[in-house]
Parts: structure tokens; sequence; C-alpha cells
């Protein structure tokens, strides 16, 4: 028996490969199949289950596709009502699978679906668990995602304390703790930037784990949770109701474009021209209106979180090279409509006549220099948590996630330097406001972090204060 971990850091997401014999198991796969299928021949095993922990909110699943690819079955716990053949197996049902056994526990609470996988080895020794989103490392799944008119937020986190206290907490140990997620995902609030622990240690360490009332635990875990992205909601209908095969989203999206083709798309799509390149790399120069979101970064949940339309029309700028890892990313989260890329990038458009845009950005020395002995109108972009920790003296909070409720604020006659924590967020929202008009904006390159290496006066926390 052999377990392996395929861990994706952009999206902080656990996927598990499990083999036993010449059969195999994959837990909660990613979108792309093609590296699960390379791995079954390599090993040369078959896989006989995708076992699915719940209905995800934070990406799309390769389940239905790797199904179809394989003949393997799908496997989802109780409760859940896809619109495709799976199994839906019963509490405590036991799946074999070649020498082992993987025993079904249903633990709602994160979904009313979700369900813990117990893999027990070929001496009947209990293992590992699968946790999906119920149960993280320093953590447990949030209880708002799956919130209806008949199920409230308390309810969600009532279900959730039983599924702990009686069906995970009773095991011993020494079992391993494989969850679906590690720190930097939305769907819990303090997760370890650990992705394996044992169930022992976390007894031990994990503040819901701790002794407390049903009650207790219910204040506890709704207690600082913020809004979720708006497009986690999409990503369950397509988990539930199927999606376009991947094959078809990666070949419509690596059709490469000429300048001219690509302009012609985007004025019959209204399709949006998405820059994948670094941020300081993209403020020297990129084609006018298109919004810059960098590949080195959180790129697929930042794209979730501010391209409303999930169905959104993409047109792509990417590095050379790097097309389809951009076309998959974007997938990973449902955004499955991208229509090409430019080909020879940026400097191909330069070379067709066109004309480049491109952002001020100055470092912090600059800034420092710019700003001493006036009163600047300063832009904080990180989140609000960030911005109380430490900020800038008389600098206005408007966090990257929420730009569309401070923008009306922003006065297009005024000069802004905006900073994030290294530059990333900061970039994307200069973008964003270039394509609506706004010019007068500095970039501060290196963020919070190398301003804080200059002589500019910071002040520690404060109480929020209203916005310009």
């Amino acid at each position: 028996m052999k377990v392996e971990q395929i861990y994706t850091g952009c999206l902080a997401q656990g996927a598990y490969y499990i083999t036993s014999g010449n059969e195999a198991a994959i837990v909660d796969p990613l979108r792309e199949i093609k590296p699960y299928i390379e791995r079954l021949e390599k090993d040369g095993v078959k896989l006989k289950y995708v076992l699915e922990t719940h209905f995800h909110a934070d990406f799309v699943s390769g389940h239905i596709d790797l199904a179809n690819a394989t003949g393997a079955k799908i496997v989802f716990g109780p409760n859940a009502k896809p619109n495709y053949d799976v199994h839906i197996a019963q509490d405590n049902e036991i799946l074999t699978l070649g020498d082992v056994k993987i025993k079904v526990l249903h633990t709602p609470g994160h979904t009313m679906e979700s369900t813990t996988f117990l893999l027990i080895d070929e001496k009947g020794v209990e293992h590992s668990i699968f946790t999906g989103d119920t149960l993280f490392i320093g953590d447990v799944g949030r209880p708002d995602l799956a919130v209806k008119s008949d199920l409230t937020v308390s309810d969600l986190a009532s279900h959730l304390y039983d599924s702990l206290h009686n069906k995970i907490m009773p095991l011993h140990d020494e079992v391993i703790v494989y969850p679906g997620h590690g720190a930097g995902s939305a769907c819990g609030k303090m997760m370890s930037k650990e992705t394996i622990d044992t169930l022992g240690n976390q007894k031990k360490n994990n503040y819901a784990l701790q002794p407390m009332s049903k009650e207790e635990f219910i204040s506890q875990v709704t207690t600082g949770l913020t809004t979720p992205p708006q497009y986690f909601p999409k990503n369950v209908m397509m988990n539930k109701e199927g999606y376009m095969q991947i094959d078809d989203v990666l070949n419509k999206g690596l059709t490469a474009l000429t300048p001219r083709e690509l302009e012609a798309v985007a004025n019959e799509t209204g399709a949006l021209i998405l820059d994948t390149r670094d941020a300081q790399t993209f403020a020297k120069g990129f084609i006018p209106n298109s919004i810059n979101i960098g590949l080195d970064g959180s790129f697929a949940p930042w794209v979730g979180a501010l391209i409303v339309d999930i169905k959104q029309p993409i047109l792509l700028i990417a590095d050379e090279g790097r097309e389809e890892e951009a076309v998959t990313r974007l997938s990973r989260v449902g955004y499955d409509y991208t229509l090409g890329y430019l080909n020879g990038g940026v400097e191909a458009w330069k070379n067709d006549g066109f004309e480049l845009d491109n952002i001020r950005t100055i470092s912090a020395e600059t800034f420092a220099k710019e700003i001493q002995g006036k009163s600047p109108k300063i832009i904080d972009v990180r989140k609000n948590s960030e911005f109380l920790s430490e900020h800038i003296v008389g600098a206005e909070n408007m966090p990257l996630d929420n730009l569309n409720d401070y923008i009306a604020a922003i006065n297009n006659n005024e000069n802004y330097y905006l900073h994030c924590a290294g530059g990333y967020r900061s970039m994307i929202t200069l973008s964003i406001l270039k394509s609506r008009g706004f010019d007068n904006i500095t970039d501060v390159a290196g963020g919070f972090k190398a301003i804080k290496e200059t002589d500019v006066q910071v002040s520690e926390y404060v109480c929020p204060t209203t916005l310009l």
C-alpha cells in the first residue's frame, strides 16, 4: 500500500493517490487529468475509485473526466445528488482496494454530503483519514458555504461538531490526517502551513478539537469568517452538474492569435484581455485596458474573486511557454472560456504597430522622498487585518477583494500612490483602475515590505477609519 499527497500550492489543495496491488484510488483530483493518467500507466495499476469528499467550492474537480477516461467509479457519500452516474456510498460502507479497505464515514458540517474516507491497511489497522474540508491541520471547514433556507450556519456548525466528536475523534491517535487544504485556502480561517499530521497531535493542538460544549464550538468556528469568494457557489454547481471536457477547454484556449486577430476577437466577443506576466514587467508595457493577474502568485483564486462572470470570454497574454499553464489554471476554478492567446506576446503587438500603455512605478526610496513634507493620497490594498496590524500613517485601506465597493471614492483629479505587501496585489488593482480611466496612479515597487525599510512613518494597530 502506498499513499501520496499531490499538493498544489497556488490553490493550497491536496489530492491523494492511493495504490494497493494493481488497483488505485484518487481522492479529490484537480481538473487536469493527464498527470494522473500518466502516473497510473507508469505504475501499471488500474484506477478503481475516484473518491470525492464533497462538492468543492474553491476548485473544479477532475472526477468526471478522470472516470470517463479510466472507467473508474466516482464515489460520493450520503446526501450527494450529482447529475451524472456515481456510487452514493452509505455511512460505514466498506470499499475494497487491492489488499486494503476504505471505510466511508459520513461527516456533514462543512456541507451536508461531506464525507471522510478511512484507509485500513493490509493488517486491518486504521492507517489514515482523507478528511476533505471537514478537518484541516489546525482548523476545521467553514460551516457557512452550504447555507439554505432550512439550514443555517449554526445548523451546519452543529452537524460539524457531531461529525468530529462521533466519527473522527474516537479514532486512535496514530491515524494520519490528510486534509483537503492547507494555509492560504479560503475554505478555513486559520489553517496550518503543515499539510499532514497525526490525529493525536490535532487533538492536542487544533483549537476546534479541544474540550468544549457544542454551543462554544459553534461560537468559535463561526466567529471571524470572511465573506467567501463570489466564484465558490459557481464551482459547486459545476462539480454537481458537470462541465466541459478539459481537452476541449485546452484546445480552444491554446489557439494562437496574431495581434490583429486578437483585437478582432476582443471586439467581437467583449473578451477580457488577461495579462499573466510578472507585475513589474506588465507595468513597463501592456495592451491598453488589459488586466494583470500574474501566474507567479495566487492566480486562480484572484481570477475567481475578481472576474464576476465565470463564462467571461478571456484572451491571454502570457510569457512564451506558459500559455497552457494559464489556460489550465483558469479551468481549475471554472473559467473555461479562454478563446486564445497572443502569439509572440506584447512584442508582437508592438511590432505590428499597436500602442502599449504603462503604469508609473517607483522604488520605496523614491516614494519616501516624494512624499516628504507632503500629505499624499496613499491607498493600501492589503486585507483589513494586514492594514490594522501595521500601515503607513495617513494611508487609506482599500482591500483588493472589495475594490468595487471603494472605487467610487477615488478622485481622478488627485494623485495616488498604491501598494500592497510585496507588489502583486497592487499591480492587479492598478491595472483595473487604469482600465477604468484612472491615470494619476503610481505603484510603489516592493510594497509595504520595502517601504518599511525607509524612513516613512508607520503606525501599528488602530481602529478602522472611514475610507477616503
